[in-house]
């Protein structure tokens, strides 16, 4: 059944690409877009945030074959067919057709596809007439929105996944449907999944399915955007003296960063090309904060050697406070 914003909702324009373009000319322009206005790269920006939801709704509609398709022969209805129907006060006086008076035009579309999609016939027209007039003795209502949570790993968070949820009603059998979650999605998250919400009581539009989405957070990662944040302890000596310090990566492998001799605490290295992928990009960037460890506890030698240091090391890292010596 198509939504009720197909009517005046150009997905294409939303995508910036024309109505024939390629699958790929879509998913294209869906990944500029994502990273564009991902919330991620815009904090505290909800204008952004809006625009990301509705470029991944966009996405969600023209994606998936069979959708782009009904959506497509609706909007060419609506022009072909019921423009010419007149509103309220237009030429010809006809009257306006409201999008909730169309009802389910599932059948339509199919005997649409089947047929070329181009079919008009008077029982169908009939139908909708019907349908209008019966409407004037009370508006059709959306059926209410319905709220879930899901937990989602890291991982999946960073690059996007599909889950198959079972939502249950009272009086109903389980009913399952495939949420995608779009790459690069934050805790607390709401994803909301047009038309899977409660039926409507008098044959109005369904209402929503609204999506809370919690991440667990990764024992050793953090994320930036796109890039992923790890804090890397190393010890003194290898802070002064430079060193090769295995780093683990999310893939559950290891890379070496030369750590140059003198490094300090705080330092943040660039691993190119070490992150998630987001939105099926290139994948980001590993950004490596290196820690200098001092050791709580000093055995006698080491005690010793560090004292021996100190004797032929005099400088002071205070002398730009004017307290040197004190």
């Amino acid at each position: 059944m198509p939504e009720r914003e197909w009517a005046d909702k150009d997905y294409y324009a939303t995508l910036g690409v024309q109505k024939g373009a390629s699958e790929a000319d879509i998913k294209k322009s869906y990944r500029k877009l994502a990273q564009k206005y991902h919330p991620d790269a815009n904090s505290g920006d909800a204008a952004a945030e809006e625009k990301f939801k509705e470029v991944s709704h966009a996405y969600d509609v023209l994606s998936d074959a069979k959708t782009r398709k009904e959506y497509d022969d609706f909007r060419e209805m609506l022009a072909s067919g019921f423009g010419g129907l007149g509103g309220a006060g237009g030429a010809g006086g006809g009257r306006r057709i409201r999008f909730e008076d169309l009802g389910d035009l599932g059948d339509i579309f199919t005997r649409a596809g089947q047929s070329g999609g181009n079919v008009f016939t008077d029982d169908i027209f009939g139908s909708i007439f019907g349908r209008t007039a019966g409407a004037r003795g009370g508006r059709p209502t959306k059926g209410r929105d319905r709220t879930t949570e899901i937990a989602l790993a890291f991982r999946e968070a960073l690059e996007g996944t599909t889950r198959t949820m079972t939502l249950t009603e009272p009086g109903a059998k389980p009913r399952s449907i495939k949420v995608r979650i779009p790459a690069g999605v934050s805790d607390g998250y709401d994803l909301r999944v047009p038309g899977k919400g409660d039926e409507s009581p008098n044959g109005g539009p369904p209402g929503d399915l609204l999506v809370k989405v919690s991440v667990v957070p990764h024992q050793i990662f953090g994320r930036k955007g796109r890039d992923l944040t790890l804090t890397l302890p190393i010890t003194y000596p290898e802070a002064a003296l430079g060193a090769d310090v295995k780093v683990p990566t999310l893939d559950g492998g290891t890379v070496t960063l030369k750590i140059p001799a003198g490094t300090q605490a705080g330092k943040t290295f660039r691993i190119r090309g070490k992150g998630g992928g987001l939105n099926g990009e290139k994948a980001g960037d590993m950004l490596v904060t290196v820690n200098v460890v001092v050791p709580q506890k000093l055995s006698k030698e080491a005690r010793h050697l560090l004292e021996q240091f100190a004797g032929v090391q005099p400088e002071t890292p205070r002398e730009h406070l004017g307290t040197a010596g004190s």
